[in-house]
């Protein structure tokens, strides 16, 4: 293939990032490279504790392609032993752990959802169960043993969990070793990773000395804000846009957000040039755009990338149909209850029609004021609604859920 230069790539690769673990050695790699024709080996982790992967997820994986079309070579861990230990990287207490099969169940979930953003031919990918599972007791003593404690009690959160007598599990001093050790087996030269994962990037490099490899170069990646604006998108906070989820769910979650979140949105997710989003950004300052319709331009070009131009278009109609003119989506679901006479509690209306996560999480909705039964609202959390067969129950949670409910027929309860 035909090569951009060392210097070129390095420009490429240096945008959008936060730091570049050391730059020189980079440059060296990518000058062996071109020389020898032979594309770096890029990874990137990936622990599935749950089944989405998420528009933050996104921004690395965007990242890999880059990778990818400058001719290198991309290589996916999924973390399924680092899995059921959980990272904890920016926790301040210890993750729950999970056992290997709700990991494998979550990993099933990963391929598709990677292969929408990188190419599937310029990528390998493996579990790290490949190499963790045929670890005797003896090899991980000899991992273990190329560490101090002192050197692991210097992350930021370790550190601060010992100094305010926090409990830290002998287990979660494992996890950098582990991501570490990922990098001796598939013999990565560069790394990707969040910020808040620059340690276990670096220890990756020292694991390598150790093992007699030249160390990875270590990038690290801005952590993206969920919808709420405030914490890092999570699928366990709920602030967070799956990249499969529905086109009309997800560009009602995307005009959701706050308006200061606009631009680095463009900037980190979409493929906006650095002057067109420099514009939207100056145009907003001045006042001389609606900030609503760049939100609307925005949720339009993520939902095109996922989901294609016309899904695109039919989410920003049912959006504009259902807030703007105040209409309602065109695939409400319809939902049958049993409700014995004609009347059913509230609560359990909105919990049995999946309205609500739970009966609790259904008196919170309630007593936000939330809630509406054909366009009344209703935030009494004791109330009986009237249902039957005939008759089907307009119910609004919030902004984009909705359900038809009715009462099971009869013979049919």
């Amino acid at each position: 293939m035909k090569w951009l230069s060392p210097e070129e790539q390095v420009r490429a690769i240096k945008q959008g990032i936060e730091e570049l673990i050391p730059e020189e050695e980079m440059l060296k790699k990518l000058e062996r490279a071109v020389k020898e024709n032979r594309p770096l080996r890029v990874k990137q982790g990936f622990d599935p504790t749950a089944p989405d992967v998420h528009l933050g997820h996104t921004i690395g994986l965007r990242k890999l392609r880059q990778f990818q079309e400058l001719g290198h070579h991309v290589v996916l861990i999924i973390g399924d032993y680092t899995g059921m230990v959980g990272d904890p990287s920016g926790l301040s207490e210890t993750r729950n752990q999970l056992d290997h099969d709700t990991v494998m169940r979550n990993a099933k979930t990963y391929e598709e959802q990677f292969f929408r953003i990188v190419g599937r031919e310029q990528t390998e990918m493996h579990l790290n169960g490949e190499w963790f599972s045929k670890m005797s007791f003896k090899d991980v003593m000899g991992l273990a043993g190329r560490v101090t404690v002192a050197r692991l009690l210097e992350r930021d959160d370790f550190s601060l969990r010992y100094s305010n007598h926090l409990p830290i599990s002998l287990h979660e001093l494992y996890y950098p070793l582990m991501q570490a050790y990922d990098s001796v087996a598939v013999r990565a030269d560069v790394e990707l990773g969040g910020t808040e994962q620059k340690f276990n990037l670096i220890m990756g490099r020292h694991i390598q000395q150790m093992f007699g490899q030249e160390p990875q170069i270590v990038l690290t990646l801005p952590i993206l804000e969920g919808i709420d604006g405030v914490q890092r998108m999570s699928k366990s906070i709920g602030n967070y846009v799956g990249v499969t989820e529905e086109p009309s769910q997800m560009f009602g979650k995307i005009m959701s957000i706050p308006d200061a979140l606009m631009i680095r949105y463009f900037r980190l997710l979409t493929d906006a040039g650095a002057a067109e989003v420099e514009e939207k950004s100056r145009a907003l300052t001045a006042g001389s755009v609606n900030p609503r319709d760049v939100k609307s331009n925005l949720a339009e070009t993520i939902v095109r990338m996922y989901h294609g131009e016309g899904a695109s278009a039919r989410a920003r109609e049912e959006f504009d149909r259902v807030f703007r003119d105040k209409g309602q989506p065109d695939d409400v679901p319809v939902v049958e209850l049993s409700a014995e006479g004609e009347k059913l509690w509230i609560v359990t209306l909105l919990r049995d029609s999946g309205l609500a996560g739970s009966s609790s999480d259904a008196r919170r909705l309630l007593k936000q004021g939330a809630v509406e039964v054909d366009g009344v609202k209703i935030c009494d959390e004791a109330a009986q609604v009237s249902i039957s067969c005939e008759k089907e129950l307009l119910v609004r949670v919030g902004k984009r859920r909705f359900a038809r409910v009715r009462a099971l027929p009869p013979g049919a309860r």
